[in-house]
């Protein structure tokens, strides 16, 4: 069966590599998420990913703590590339896949630096690329370099994993047990009811490339690869998209 998509960028969070903890590592989740990867790389399809820091460093910790903020995001910066290398090294213990993680700041002991051609050659080779450091400039969180890099290494969706959230909902499901979910919605909703997918700059430069946004529990084994499939485990946003509701 031909993959829905030949080449993906995921976005996880920092929560994604901590799991129920607030801070750190888990390996479960560890575990959880080298599986997940590693079954959409065997489907054929090229992957980046680029991956948050908050299990590492919090802006609120930042504020909490009196840091200028520009110096608060260069450390969430530095702990997206330690998130980045953990990943890195589970993905490798696990397949036989080759990895490689690419950063906006170079640290050329550790890591490559981010040239975009040389990232679509990774992925044209069938590696898996790992995209940290955001752009190297603070004041953004990681939402927005997820979708810039996508854009510029020619991914045809990016997919927005999120924890324990399965989609967009018309009202909150927290609070309302009548809310529905959107299987798809469009762009243009999204901005007219300001509901909650991404960053709004990052969202706006994906709408403004027709980048489709599959939006879905991660915790959910197998979403990733049900969406190539063809199924719409979360919610889709994507060009011609309209809201369609469970």
């Amino acid at each position: 069966m031909t993959a829905r998509y030949n080449r993906v960028l995921i976005k996880l969070s920092g929560a994604a590599v901590a799991g129920p903890r607030d801070f750190g590592f888990d390996p479960e989740a560890l575990e959880h998420i080298a599986a997940e990867v590693l079954s959409v790389a065997e489907m054929g399809v090229e992957v980046a990913i680029v991956i948050g820091g908050g299990n590492i460093f919090r802006g609120n910790v930042g504020e909490a703590w009196g840091l200028e903020r520009a110096e608060a995001d260069t450390i969430g910066v530095l702990g997206t590339v330690i998130n980045s290398l953990m990943l890195r090294s589970v993905l490798k213990a696990h397949g036989g896949q080759e990895v490689r993680v690419m950063t906006a700041v170079p640290m050329n002991a550790i890591t490559e630096p981010f040239i975009r051609l040389k990232a679509i050659h990774h992925l044209e080779k069938s590696f898996i690329v790992i995209l940290a450091g955001g752009t190297g400039q603070p004041f953004m969180t990681t939402d927005y370099p997820a979708v810039q890099r996508a854009i510029e290494l020619r991914c045809d969706a990016i997919f927005a994993a999120k924890h324990g959230v399965d989609g967009i909902y018309n009202n909150d499901p927290k609070r309302d047990p009548t809310a529905r979910r959107y299987r798809t919605i469009g762009y243009e909703d999204v901005v007219r009811d300001n509901l909650k997918v991404m960053d709004q700059s990052a969202f706006l430069l994906a709408r403004d490339f027709g980048l489709p946004i599959h939006l879905f529990d991660f915790e959910r084994r197998g979403a990733m690869t049900a969406i190539l499939r063809g199924e719409n485990p979360g919610t889709l946003i994507g060009p011609g998209t309209v809201a369609d509701l469970e």
